[in-house]
Protein backbone atom coordinates (compact mmCIF):
# COMPACT_ATOMS: atom_id res chain seq x y z
CA UNK A 1 0.00 0.00 0.00
CA UNK A 2 1.51 3.38 -0.65
CA UNK A 3 1.38 6.32 1.93
CA UNK A 4 -1.30 9.49 0.97
CA UNK A 5 1.58 11.06 0.16
CA UNK A 6 2.92 8.71 -2.35
CA UNK A 7 -0.78 8.32 -3.46
CA UNK A 8 -1.07 12.10 -3.88
CA UNK A 9 2.01 12.47 -5.80
CA UNK A 10 1.33 9.33 -8.17
CA UNK A 11 -2.02 11.05 -9.25
CA UNK A 12 0.28 14.59 -9.76
CA UNK A 13 2.39 12.59 -11.86
CA UNK A 14 -0.69 11.14 -13.72
CA UNK A 15 -1.98 14.42 -14.49
CA UNK A 16 1.10 14.76 -16.35
CA UNK A 17 1.37 12.22 -18.15
CA UNK A 18 -2.39 13.15 -19.54
CA UNK A 19 -1.19 16.36 -20.18
CA UNK A 20 1.83 15.50 -22.02
CA UNK A 21 0.00 12.59 -24.14
CA UNK A 22 -2.04 15.34 -24.84
CA UNK A 23 0.01 18.24 -25.97
CA UNK A 24 1.94 15.97 -28.45
CA UNK A 25 -0.80 14.75 -30.33
CA UNK A 26 -2.16 18.88 -30.63
CA UNK A 27 1.20 20.28 -31.26
CA UNK A 28 2.33 19.20 -34.59
CA UNK A 29 -1.45 20.76 -35.85
CA UNK A 30 -0.07 24.28 -34.26
CA UNK A 31 0.85 26.85 -37.11
CA UNK A 32 2.28 29.82 -34.85
CA UNK A 33 4.43 31.44 -38.07
CA UNK A 34 3.12 33.71 -40.49
CA UNK A 35 4.42 34.74 -43.95
CA UNK A 36 5.07 38.16 -44.33
CA UNK A 37 4.86 39.58 -48.03
CA UNK A 38 7.19 41.42 -48.93
CA UNK A 39 5.64 45.35 -49.45
CA UNK A 40 5.41 46.38 -52.96
CA UNK A 41 6.62 49.80 -53.26
CA UNK A 42 6.46 52.27 -56.46
CA UNK A 43 9.34 52.54 -58.90
CA UNK A 44 9.31 56.33 -58.90
CA UNK A 45 10.13 56.98 -62.38
CA UNK A 46 7.15 59.27 -62.90
CA UNK A 47 8.99 61.56 -60.40
CA UNK A 48 12.26 60.94 -61.48
CA UNK A 49 10.79 62.34 -65.26
CA UNK A 50 9.80 65.24 -63.87
CA UNK A 51 12.96 65.91 -62.12
CA UNK A 52 14.76 65.06 -65.59
CA UNK A 53 13.56 68.53 -66.83
CA UNK A 54 15.87 71.74 -66.93
CA UNK A 55 14.93 74.39 -64.53
CA UNK A 56 15.26 77.83 -65.19
CA UNK A 57 17.87 79.95 -63.32
CA UNK A 58 17.07 81.62 -59.82
CA UNK A 59 18.17 84.93 -59.27
CA UNK A 60 20.36 84.91 -55.77
CA UNK A 61 18.68 86.46 -53.38
CA UNK A 62 19.72 88.38 -49.86
CA UNK A 63 18.36 85.76 -46.62
CA UNK A 64 16.05 87.44 -44.82
CA UNK A 65 15.34 87.05 -41.29
CA UNK A 66 12.50 84.91 -41.60
CA UNK A 67 14.75 82.72 -43.46
CA UNK A 68 17.08 82.92 -40.52
CA UNK A 69 14.31 81.46 -38.36
CA UNK A 70 13.50 78.50 -40.84
CA UNK A 71 16.98 77.54 -41.08
CA UNK A 72 17.37 77.34 -37.34
CA UNK A 73 14.30 76.01 -36.86
CA UNK A 74 15.08 72.85 -39.55
CA UNK A 75 18.38 72.51 -37.63
CA UNK A 76 16.73 71.74 -34.00
CA UNK A 77 13.80 69.93 -35.91
CA UNK A 78 17.25 67.53 -37.28
CA UNK A 79 18.76 67.80 -33.59
CA UNK A 80 15.62 66.87 -31.83
CA UNK A 81 14.53 63.87 -35.00
CA UNK A 82 18.42 62.14 -33.85
CA UNK A 83 17.65 62.36 -29.98
CA UNK A 84 14.30 60.80 -30.95
CA UNK A 85 15.99 57.74 -33.13
CA UNK A 86 18.56 57.69 -30.59
CA UNK A 87 15.90 57.11 -27.99
CA UNK A 88 14.04 54.51 -29.92
CA UNK A 89 17.17 52.36 -30.55
CA UNK A 90 18.09 52.65 -27.51
CA UNK A 91 14.46 50.69 -26.24
CA UNK A 92 15.36 48.37 -28.74
CA UNK A 93 18.23 47.47 -27.58
CA UNK A 94 18.62 44.46 -24.79
CA UNK A 95 19.92 46.28 -21.46
CA UNK A 96 21.65 43.92 -18.98
CA UNK A 97 20.84 46.90 -16.56
CA UNK A 98 17.36 46.92 -16.96
CA UNK A 99 17.26 43.08 -17.16
CA UNK A 100 18.79 43.17 -13.91
CA UNK A 101 16.85 45.11 -12.59
CA UNK A 102 13.54 43.10 -13.89
CA UNK A 103 15.10 40.49 -12.05
CA UNK A 104 14.81 42.09 -8.53
CA UNK A 105 11.50 42.89 -9.34
CA UNK A 106 10.89 39.61 -8.52
CA UNK A 107 14.30 38.30 -6.33
CA UNK A 108 13.86 40.87 -3.68
CA UNK A 109 17.22 41.15 -1.60
CA UNK A 110 17.61 37.38 -3.35
CA UNK A 111 19.96 36.26 -5.65
CA UNK A 112 17.43 34.01 -6.29
CA UNK A 113 13.31 34.15 -7.73
CA UNK A 114 11.84 31.85 -5.12
CA UNK A 115 8.13 30.73 -4.96
CA UNK A 116 6.59 33.30 -4.17
CA UNK A 117 8.37 35.77 -6.58
CA UNK A 118 7.92 33.01 -9.40
CA UNK A 119 3.84 33.11 -8.60
CA UNK A 120 3.73 37.03 -9.33
CA UNK A 121 6.07 36.79 -12.48
CA UNK A 122 3.63 34.21 -13.74
CA UNK A 123 1.07 36.29 -12.90
CA UNK A 124 2.79 39.38 -15.10
CA UNK A 125 3.51 37.26 -17.85
CA UNK A 126 -0.45 35.94 -18.18
CA UNK A 127 1.15 32.45 -18.07
CA UNK A 128 0.00 29.62 -15.48
CA UNK A 129 2.69 27.97 -13.47
CA UNK A 130 1.87 24.74 -15.04
CA UNK A 131 1.24 25.71 -18.27
CA UNK A 132 4.39 23.88 -21.01
CA UNK A 133 5.42 27.30 -22.00
CA UNK A 134 7.09 27.81 -18.62
CA UNK A 135 8.86 24.25 -18.82
CA UNK A 136 10.33 25.99 -22.36
CA UNK A 137 11.61 29.13 -20.65
CA UNK A 138 13.24 27.03 -17.71
CA UNK A 139 14.71 24.98 -20.22
CA UNK A 140 16.18 28.18 -21.92
CA UNK A 141 17.17 29.30 -18.70
CA UNK A 142 19.07 26.25 -17.92
CA UNK A 143 17.43 26.10 -14.52
CA UNK A 144 18.27 23.87 -12.02
CA UNK A 145 15.93 24.00 -9.56
CA UNK A 146 11.73 23.52 -10.49
CA UNK A 147 10.21 26.77 -8.81
CA UNK A 148 13.50 28.88 -8.81
CA UNK A 149 15.36 30.97 -11.33
CA UNK A 150 18.89 32.20 -9.84
CA UNK A 151 20.37 35.53 -11.06
CA UNK A 152 23.13 33.78 -12.73
CA UNK A 153 20.24 31.48 -15.29
CA UNK A 154 17.95 34.73 -15.51
CA UNK A 155 20.95 37.16 -17.16
CA UNK A 156 22.33 34.57 -19.55
CA UNK A 157 18.77 32.95 -20.52
CA UNK A 158 16.92 36.28 -21.08
CA UNK A 159 20.57 37.70 -22.48
CA UNK A 160 19.23 34.94 -25.24
CA UNK A 161 16.13 35.43 -25.68
CA UNK A 162 16.80 39.18 -25.76
CA UNK A 163 14.14 39.94 -23.12
CA UNK A 164 15.05 42.86 -20.51
CA UNK A 165 11.36 43.76 -19.40
CA UNK A 166 7.81 42.22 -18.49
CA UNK A 167 6.49 43.13 -22.74
CA UNK A 168 9.59 41.64 -24.34
CA UNK A 169 8.42 38.21 -22.95
CA UNK A 170 4.89 38.64 -23.47
CA UNK A 171 6.03 38.74 -27.06
CA UNK A 172 8.09 36.17 -27.18
CA UNK A 173 5.93 33.98 -25.61
CA UNK A 174 4.43 32.79 -29.30
CA UNK A 175 8.52 31.78 -30.03
CA UNK A 176 8.75 29.70 -27.03
CA UNK A 177 5.25 27.67 -27.75
CA UNK A 178 6.61 27.36 -31.53
CA UNK A 179 10.14 25.70 -29.85
CA UNK A 180 7.89 22.68 -29.17
CA UNK A 181 6.97 22.13 -32.95
CA UNK A 182 10.58 21.27 -33.90
CA UNK A 183 11.08 17.71 -32.72
CA UNK A 184 14.77 17.89 -31.73
CA UNK A 185 14.07 20.79 -29.29
CA UNK A 186 10.55 18.68 -27.85
CA UNK A 187 13.08 15.79 -27.12
CA UNK A 188 15.60 17.77 -25.93
CA UNK A 189 12.77 19.61 -23.40
CA UNK A 190 11.54 15.97 -23.13
CA UNK A 191 14.46 15.11 -21.06
CA UNK A 192 15.10 18.18 -19.48
CA UNK A 193 11.84 17.57 -17.73
CA UNK A 194 12.59 14.63 -16.27
CA UNK A 195 15.95 15.83 -14.32
CA UNK A 196 14.12 19.13 -13.73
CA UNK A 197 10.91 16.69 -11.98
CA UNK A 198 13.11 14.44 -10.71
CA UNK A 199 14.08 16.76 -7.47
CA UNK A 200 10.61 15.62 -5.97
CA UNK A 201 10.79 13.92 -2.83
CA UNK A 202 8.59 10.79 -4.06
CA UNK A 203 10.61 9.19 -6.96
CA UNK A 204 7.49 7.44 -8.54
CA UNK A 205 8.87 6.99 -11.99
CA UNK A 206 12.21 6.82 -13.28
CA UNK A 207 14.38 7.57 -16.37
CA UNK A 208 13.08 4.33 -18.44
CA UNK A 209 9.67 4.58 -17.40
CA UNK A 210 9.79 8.26 -18.18
CA UNK A 211 11.15 7.42 -21.69
CA UNK A 212 8.24 4.74 -22.53
CA UNK A 213 5.85 7.51 -21.74
CA UNK A 214 7.28 9.90 -24.62
CA UNK A 215 7.00 6.51 -27.03
CA UNK A 216 3.65 6.02 -25.67
CA UNK A 217 2.65 9.54 -26.70
CA UNK A 218 4.41 8.48 -30.21
CA UNK A 219 2.12 5.56 -31.30
CA UNK A 220 -1.20 5.50 -28.91
CA UNK A 221 -4.01 7.37 -30.19
CA UNK A 222 -4.73 10.54 -28.03
CA UNK A 223 -8.47 8.48 -27.54
CA UNK A 224 -5.86 5.74 -26.13
CA UNK A 225 -8.25 3.00 -28.35
CA UNK A 226 -5.12 0.99 -30.06
CA UNK A 227 -3.47 0.59 -25.98
CA UNK A 228 -2.79 -2.99 -25.90
CA UNK A 229 -3.22 -3.66 -22.38
CA UNK A 230 -0.86 -7.02 -22.54
CA UNK A 231 1.53 -5.19 -24.25
CA UNK A 232 5.14 -5.01 -23.06
CA UNK A 233 4.79 -1.16 -21.78
CA UNK A 234 5.43 -0.33 -18.00
CA UNK A 235 3.04 -1.05 -14.95
CA UNK A 236 2.53 2.55 -14.87
CA UNK A 237 1.11 2.88 -17.90
CA UNK A 238 -1.35 0.21 -17.49
CA UNK A 239 -1.92 2.04 -14.71
CA UNK A 240 -2.02 5.47 -16.23
CA UNK A 241 -5.01 4.03 -19.04
CA UNK A 242 -6.99 2.27 -15.62
CA UNK A 243 -7.35 5.82 -14.51
CA UNK A 244 -7.73 7.87 -17.75
CA UNK A 245 -10.23 5.75 -18.86
CA UNK A 246 -12.27 5.73 -15.18
CA UNK A 247 -12.07 9.41 -15.23
CA UNK A 248 -13.42 9.68 -18.77
CA UNK A 249 -16.36 7.68 -17.64
CA UNK A 250 -17.11 9.48 -14.53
Amino acid sequence: MHSDAANFQLNSHLTTLASIHKIHHTLHRLNLTEDVGQDSHPSGNTAAACCSRAMPPRKKRRPSAGDDMSAKKSRQDSVYRKHETSQIREEETFSSKRCLEWFYEYAGCDDVVGPEGMEKFCEDIGVEPENVVMLVLAWKLDAQSMGYFTLQEWLRGMGSLQCDSTERLRNSLDYLRSVLNDSTSFKLIYRYAFDFARQSKYKVINKDQWCNVLEFSRTINLDLSNYDEDGAWPVLLDEFVEWYKERQMS
